[in-house]
């Protein structure tokens, strides 16, 4: 491949992300060639996988979705092909123009400082985001900057976690999406390879964390559709239908909740609230409503009506009794 070319599908790159929708004839006259060269030159492009897409006459062409290049955005093999664009061409015989060169140490030069800051910004993370453990987890360092940079990176990782669930502990292999914060603990978002599956995992139960240097392809994932249903964390397989009047004490509070349902709310004349929602398991959400108290009344279903009157009868008994002091 000559100078001319490389430095033309470059440019092409360019100016396809600077201009979506450009067309062939504009690319032609950019680059002072003919459209036949275009068309073969983004053809090679292609071929090479960067995604670029034709919308149809007169659209031109586009990159798809949030491909583009920038500094931050080169691996570090991506800067190791990089670097070795000037010694590939003096092979080829050609002979690079100081302005070239200038141009091309800037790019490097622009890497080098967004990977410094990255570093200094995830060191810095560990400092201000600090998060607790479980008493029977061991004392590890902050793992939080490790998987980040690993979401991040779309690096694959490997850590040891404990299943409260199953009760066991072991190592495994994750590709992490996305971070999610509920109820003052931080959850993470990935698939597990072995499950096969997307899985939540809370991040006080990880032990111990590698980051390996493997990139991960993304596969289709959507967390409002992974969590459709789900009141907090915990996602199951029912629909139960609750409506719920709030006090007028309680309603101003309930309306701020941050939650990916979308309940429906009507408000009353006395200030208090409605709410109707549903749900694919009941736990949080119940749990969620004990923190109201006496500001929150289930009117349906009826069945989880009579739950909640059985369990405040438990609860009235307990306090009802004299306390066994085991504490001295």
């Amino acid at each position: 491949m000559s100078k001319e070319r490389l430095l033309r599908l470059l440019r092409l790159i360019d100016l396809i992300q600077a201009r979506p929708g450009i067309s062939a004839p504009d690319l032609a006259a950019e680059c002072e060639v003919s459209e036949r060269t275009i068309y073969r030159d983004l053809e090679l492009l292609a071929e090479a996988g960067f995604p670029i897409v034709n919308e149809g006459y007169g659209k031109g062409y586009r990159f798809i979705g949030s491909f583009a290049i920038y500094p931050m955005d080169l691996t570090e093999e991506e800067a190791m092909a990089f670097s070795m664009i000037p010694v590939w061409l003096e092979r080829l015989g050609e002979q690079l123009s100081p302005a070239w060169r200038r141009a091309y140490e800037k790019v490097l030069s622009a890497h080098a400082k967004e990977k410094k800051n990255a570093l200094t910004f995830l060191d810095r993370l560990q400092e201000v985001i600090q998060l607790g453990k479980p008493h029977y987890a061991p004392e590890t360092r902050n793992l939080f900057p490790d998987i980040f940079r690993a979401i991040v990176n779309q690096k694959t990782i490997e850590a040891l976690y404990h299943s409260q669930g199953r009760n066991e502990t072991r190592w495994r292999r994750i590709d992490p999406y996305q971070l999610l914060p509920r109820e003052y603990r931080l959850y993470l978002v990935g698939f597990c390879h072995d499950n096969q599956e997307f899985r939540t995992f809370r991040l006080s139960r990880f032990h111990e964390v590698k980051v390996l240097d493997e990139c991960f392809e993304r596969r289709p994932f959507n967390i409002y559709e992974y969590m459709r249903g789900t009141w907090s964390i915990e996602r199951g397989q029912e629909e139960i239908r609750f409506v719920v009047r709030f006090s007028p004490e309680a309603a101003r509070y309930v309306l701020e909740e941050e939650l990916f349902l979308k309940p429906k709310f009507e408000e009353q004349e006395d200030g208090s609230v409605l709410m109707e929602v549903t749900v694919n398991s009941s736990g949080e959400f119940l749990r969620w409503l004990y923190g109201y108290g006496a500001d929150a009344e289930i009117l349906e279903p009826a069945e989880y009506r009579r739950r909640m009157r059985e369990t405040l009868e438990r609860w009235l008994k307990r306090y009802g009794t004299h306390p066994h002091v085991i504490f001295s």
